[in-house]
């Protein structure tokens, strides 16, 4: 369609951006991770020459960059793909790659420079401006629903889902609770307006009241169900003029306050607090996770047993193809990127002893 639609340097940047499902004939299934359909965003852009294609590759994977680390509070690391990892077809892939509860590697959304491959292949081409023909630098650029199963596996921990405020659909639940009849008309009326109170602030909330399930099934559902924050209101809260409110990333008594005024102007901004401090929390949890299992190695040995032990190796790279290759048959790890931020000074490849531009990043992923 680009060869139809592109004709001129006047037709240029084509930008495209379509949400749509894939079949891919897949072996091994995994949920989310690895199915046989999926859907995601595609991106698929055209440019009149090499620097505003690499321009809008780099841009892309910014952007992903900042939603993941922004709102889905997965701190991946952007970088380069090496060769044998770059998609077939492209000129350069970037990535963004996030460490799981287990410690495996998933490539969380990928941008690709596309160079003149495609549209050579496909003899898309422009007249530019001094009415020479020329054919269009393209990219592609696509996060998936993959990044689901990242965002599980990620925050979610024995009792089920955590879910970061910024995307939890759900950010804050009210249970009632009652035991004799006459108690609840007061509870509801309470709950009521302590629901509409933070709907008005734009706070994502639900209230069940089904009356099928007890409250301690209730906790431990929405626990499970991953929803940020929970608001308990029983008859003594009513007395009170008060809430309980429990914190789904702070297991017990630790993560309850008790008392919480059910005034408006002060439980939107304690609310509205809380949910920023959680993905905060989430956010630097993962960090912590990340950086404590990420180890620096300066011989292929110590790769080896940092890869042993489930962890990320990282160290500098100017080996082979075939050096790369050798790494994956004999330890399943592949190098994960190239990450843009490299440390500074001279280094020498592991692997040879050679001298070496960049450190790599190694891991078995998914």
């Amino acid at each position: 369609m680009f060869t139809k639609w592109i004709q001129s340097y006047r037709d240029l940047p084509l930008m495209i951006n379509q949400w749509a499902n894939v079949t891919r004939w897949e072996m091994r299934t995994k949920p989310f991770i690895r199915t046989l359909e999926f859907l995601w965003q595609e991106g698929h852009t055209a440019h009149a020459t090499l620097e505003e294609a690499e321009k809008e590759a780099m841009q892309m994977i910014d952007v992903y960059t900042k939603f993941a680390y922004e709102q889905a509070a997965i701190p991946v690391i952007p970088g380069r793909k090496s060769r044998v990892e770059t998609f077939a077809g492209a000129n350069r892939t970037y990535t963004i790659e996030a460490m799981m509860g287990d410690r495996k590697a998933l490539q969380a959304g990928t941008s690709h420079n596309l160079g003149q491959n495609f549209s050579r292949a496909f003899g898309t081409q422009f007249m530019d401006e001094n009415s020479q023909i020329e054919h269009v630098w393209q990219t592609s650029w696509a996060i998936s629903t993959r990044f689901v199963g990242g965002i599980i596996m990620t925050h979610g921990d024995d009792a089920g889902l955590m879910l970061p405020p910024n995307i939890a659909p759900i950010q804050v639940v009210i249970v009632p609770i009652w035991k004799k009849g006459d108690e609840k008309s007061a509870v509801m009326e309470a709950v009521s307006s302590v629901q509409n109170t933070l709907k008005e602030a734009g706070i994502r909330v639900k209230v069940d009241d089904s009356e099928l399930r007890t409250p301690g099934w209730k906790f431990n559902f929405y626990e499970m169900k991953g929803v940020p924050i929970r608001l308990e209101i029983g008859p003594r809260d009513v007395t009170n003029k008060s809430v309980v409110i429990s914190r789904r990333d702070i297991p017990g008594k630790q993560g309850k306050e008790f008392g919480v005024s059910m005034d408006p102007s002060i439980l939107v901004d304690h609310i509205k607090g809380r949910l920023v401090e959680i993905q905060a929390s989430l956010l630097q949890k993962a960090i912590a996770f990340r950086d404590s299992n990420i180890v620096d190695v300066s011989s292929y040995g110590e790769l080896k047993e940092a890869i042993a032990e489930g962890k990320w190796a990282r160290g500098p790279w100017s080996a082979s193809d075939a050096d790369e290759l050798k790494v994956k048959e004999e330890t399943s790890a592949t190098i994960r990127c190239f990450p843009f931020e490299q440390p500074e000074g001279a280094k020498k490849c592991f692997m040879t002893g050679n001298p070496a531009e960049e450190v790599a990043i190694f891991a078995k992923s998914y």
